[in-house]
């Protein structure tokens, strides 16, 4: 048999050899009349562990395509293009070939470690049950009649919705806009896609931040964009870095989480924001500032974002109620010129005809009451406590072998760990014990990191958690 696995591809090579002998069926290479090699002589021949035959064959089974009897060996089933069998498609390969890449492994270990165990969970990055306003919301949808159509809305979302965030951006955020330069969208994460899939083309470069939430998301690579990293040091990013980048590889937009930022929880400065607009303007490069978390900062103080600051329409902000209300209302919105967000709307139109009117009439009442601003002041109370709780569980149980910064804001505590670790090796023994966080490889390109979220667990689940935690370490 001339065939030999190629070791450098990343697909298994038992899925090698059954694609290899699939093709041999169809054009006559392996013939209906004789039998198949045995799994031991074939592995022999092609040098291969028997479980990779075994496995290739399995494979072929499944869809129809041979019959393993025991005693007369593999043969090529005799009705494969007959009606008294069907063959069942090979749903492996249509998963391998498709072009919107999968989570990376690590990634969806954790969320599936998170679902299906009773783990203390500093993975997740949203609030948890205690933490919503569910009797503010309950009293919306209790005591209030929905009077709004229940057909589709308006392509940029519900008008009336639209007109809140309007008022809203002003007071909290410092923006100036119209409802018409304003989109809704399923969350912060479908406009991050919108823009990436609408605004650039395979073959684009873009800088992101590094560590940042968008280091590892497959929505880059899946449609064709090179990646840049701007390194995030305690005060964001040095707006230098733009310059370099853009000279070296022509960068066409930058996406920014300035404020309490995923992971490291770091808060970008006045003056750099003032230079990374001024070299926006300069350049003729947009920024996407996506901001989750500027509500919650434990000093009260009211942040200046960007868009605040953007008087050329170089900015197009990003922002949702997940992190702050309910993540399961899926209500984010991005703010920009109007062709951008015309130009988004239809593409929106296109995957969803649109957003759930009635959630968008639960998010307009709940901004428009009084209990938004008591809710928010509340939540920054409860997550500077569990915050402070998580900050004096790592010096009682990992004293002198971790290293962080205090966030003054936000969700997250970004952690440097002194030792040498297989990384690995470290979450498979935290889930052993009990505990589940995000490993700083998914997030950032410098090892010996891990990412803890604070505002899932309530405050004694938060100590146990590390303790587990630096157990594990230990144990190493």
């Amino acid at each position: 048999m001339d065939w030999k696995p190629d070791r450098k591809l990343k697909k298994a090579i038992y899925k090698q050899l059954a694609e290899y002998i699939e093709n041999g069926i169809a054009d006559g290479t392996f013939p209906p009349d004789r039998p198949l090699p045995s799994e031991r002589s074939l592995a022999t021949a092609l040098n291969l562990n028997r479980s990779t035959v075994v496995n290739a064959y399995g494979e072929l089974e499944s869809m129809g395509l041979i019959e393993r009897n025991r005693g007369s060996g593999t043969t090529i089933s005799k009705d494969i293009w007959g009606t008294t069998k069907k063959r069942i498609p090979s749903w492996n390969r249509y998963i391998e070939a498709g072009s919107f890449l999968p989570s990376q492994i690590v990634t969806q270990k954790i969320r599936k470690e998170a679902v299906d165990h009773k783990l203390i969970n500093l993975a997740s990055g949203e609030l948890s049950e205690e933490l919503f306003p569910k009797s503010f919301l309950s009293e919306i949808t209790s005591t209030r009649c929905f009077l709004g159509s229940i057909g589709y809305d308006h392509p940029q979302g519900n008008e009336i919705l639209r007109n809140t965030i309007t008022k809203h951006v002003r007071k909290y955020r410092g923006i100036e806009t119209s409802p018409s330069s304003i989109l809704i969208t399923s969350g912060a994460q479908q406009a991050l896609h919108l823009i990436i899939q609408c605004l650039l083309k395979p073959g684009d470069a873009i800088a992101i931040e590094d560590p940042s939430y968008n280091y590892n998301l497959p929505i880059f690579k899946s449609v064709g964009i090179q990646i840049h990293y701007l390194p995030v040091n305690k005060d964001g990013i040095d707006p230098e870095d733009i310059k370099s980048l853009y000279k070296k590889h022509r960068i066409k937009m930058i996406f920014l989480n300035p404020y309490f930022q995923n992971p490291t929880g770091y808060l970008l400065n006045k003056k750099k924001k003032e230079a990374i607009l001024d070299i926006s303007s300069k350049l003729g490069i947009p920024v996407i500032e996506d901001d989750p978390y500027s509500l919650t900062a434990f000093s009260g103080d009211k942040i200046s974002t960007l868009k605040s600051m953007d008087r050329n329409g170089n900015v197009l902000y990003i922002s949702s109620l997940s992190k702050i209300v309910a993540s399961g209302l899926r209500i984010g919105w991005i703010i920009g010129p109007t062709s951008v967000i015309e130009r988004l709307s239809d593409a929106k139109q296109q995957i969803d005809f649109g957003h759930s009117s009635y959630t968008q009439w639960i998010a307009n009442d709940f901004l428009e009451s009084q209990t938004f601003h008591i809710h928010i002041k509340g939540l920054i109370k409860e997550l500077e406590k569990r915050r402070d709780r998580i900050i004096l569980s790592l010096d009682t149980y990992l004293k002198d072998l971790v290293e962080y910064s205090l966030p003054q804001g936000g969700i997250h505590l970004w952690c440097k760990i002194l030792k040498n670790y297989n990384e690995i090796q470290l979450l498979e023994e935290s889930i052993k014990r009990g505990v589940i966080y995000v490993p700083g490889s998914t997030l950032g390109s410098k090892d010996g990191f891990v990412r803890f979220t604070f505002a899932r667990e309530d405050e004694d689940s938060i100590a146990e958690g590390i303790k587990n935690f630096g157990e594990a370490l230990k144990s190493l």
